[in-house]
């Protein structure tokens, strides 16, 4: 979130160069402005993570060898993932904030947040749900829907206003055209999740269906974000609602595949 108000407050180049944020300065200076504090702070966020990537490592080490079944390689690969983040954002910037590679460093942060469910998911006792085939090839069938939906959304994004500074030229594409191709999928997933809905209620009751329920809620919430945002000329505070809400979903989707058990293949 803090990358997104980097590019939505227009502070993609408040420091202008990296590792450095001013040729000979580590740190952002007054002349910068507020766009300087805003893309150090974004920078100085990784430092934090890094910290608590590394604690949880340590701690997962220190745990008996067979307490840590999924949760060496999910702390281990935050680390590395946040360490390859940094160095993207650098490229990022370095760049000129070239769309496609501001994209990209959207969708490795993707990437993380779906193994610290992992983390979470395995930490918390690997809870599953009795499987059964149908659920199980939808479950399999929402996982590249979602992908779709995140990944043709960070396309259109590309190809909108909010660039992360005035000069940074857009991908080019067509951006109303591009947005009818992120709802097709978007679509495709609202209908899967409420069939997947409909039927694990019908199976176990509504009560342990709340989390499939939860996820429908949250597809309506980001289908209704990418509407009033489009209709409204992409404002900045609902454009930041859809990161967040992207960023929810990719957890969810990854939560919905881990407790299907039938469907991931995990014991």
């Amino acid at each position: 979130m803090t990358g997104g108000a980097v590019r939505l407050t227009g502070s993609g180049l408040g420091c202008p160069t990296w590792p450095e944020c001013e040729p000979g300065s580590i740190v952002n200076v007054p002349e910068q402005g507020i766009h300087g504090v805003i893309e150090f702070g974004n920078r100085l966020l990784t430092f934090l993570l890094l910290f608590i990537s590394l604690a949880t490592f340590i701690t997962v080490m220190r745990l008996k060898k067979g307490h840590r079944k999924g949760l060496f390689w999910t702390s281990l690969g935050l680390g590395l993932g946040i360490i390859a983040q940094a160095v993207l954002g650098g490229i990022t910037v370095l760049t000129g904030l070239n769309s496609w590679i501001v994209g990209a460093h959207f969708l490795v942060s993707m990437v993380l947040i779906s193994i610290a469910t992992f983390l979470v998911w395995y930490a918390r006792g690997r809870r599953t749900l009795e499987p059964n085939k149908l659920l199980s090839i939808i479950s399999l069938i929402i996982v590249p829907t979602a992908i779709a939906v995140i990944t043709i959304g960070v396309v259109l994004t590309g190809s909108g206003p909010h660039a992360g500074d005035a000069d940074t030229p857009r991908n080019g594409l067509d951006s109303e055209l591009w947005s009818h191709y992120h709802s097709y999928p978007g679509y495709l997933l609202l209908f899967l999740a409420l069939v997947h809905l409909v039927l694990r209620s019908r199976l176990t009751g509504m009560a342990s269906a709340k989390y499939s329920l939860a996820f429908v809620a949250v597809i309506v919430s980001q289908a209704l974000l990418g509407l009033i945002q489009t209709w409204t000329g992409l404002p900045e505070v609902l454009v930041a609602l859809h990161m967040l809400g992207a960023s929810v979903l990719a957890s969810m989707t990854t939560y919905q595949a881990l407790l299907n058990k039938a469907a991931t293949g995990i014991k």
